[in-house]
């Protein structure tokens, strides 16, 4: 077994299947787009363990709370982390995470974004360590997002080739 999907393993944690778009929803658009030594991974909802989108749903400072938000973002790390063993076939060619940009579906006066999002980079500095791990980040309120998700993640990360 590889060593982060050991690491899961260790943490009680699975990754979903998957991404299963909603009935009727197109989404024309690679989930990770690998160029050169980058994967560029797109938005990411919360997962259930088959794919689809979870919840809770609504907004932060309203029907769902910062740590329902800090779970809800974990949740998108094992869907991204689900995206790139797709893509990669191992989770282990990522060396380095490099960028993250994390969108809280948030009421007009909730300012705790970065306490939302810490529930993705808590999970992959613990997977990764701070050496690979360690990423730059922001963490920023938006008005709705799709589907009535709390969270939605996107990233780029340095691959190695595959062997």
């Amino acid at each position: 077994m590889v060593q982060i999907e050991a690491k899961l393993e260790e943490l009680g944690l699975k990754l979903p299947r998957p991404i299963q778009a909603p009935e009727g929803v197109r989404l024309p658009f690679a989930f990770v787009r690998v160029h050169g030594n980058r994967a560029y991974i797109s938005g990411h909802s919360p997962s259930n363990p088959d794919g689809s989108v979870a919840g809770p749903f609504g907004k932060v400072g309203a029907e769902v709370s910062v740590e329902e938000g800090y779970q809800a973002a974990q949740s998108v790390g094992l869907a991204i982390l689900a995206s790139l063993k797709q893509e990669l076939g191992d989770l282990d060619r990522v060396v380095a995470w490099l960028r993250v940009f994390g969108m809280v579906n948030a009421t007009p006066d909730f300012t705790n974004h970065p306490s939302v999002i810490n529930g993705f980079s808590d999970l992959i500095l613990k997977l990764y360590g701070s050496e690979a791990g360690q990423h730059a980040r922001s963490a920023v309120g938006m008005a709705s997002l799709p589907f009535n998700i709390p969270v939605e993640i996107e990233a780029e990360v340095e691959i190695r080739p595959a062997s």
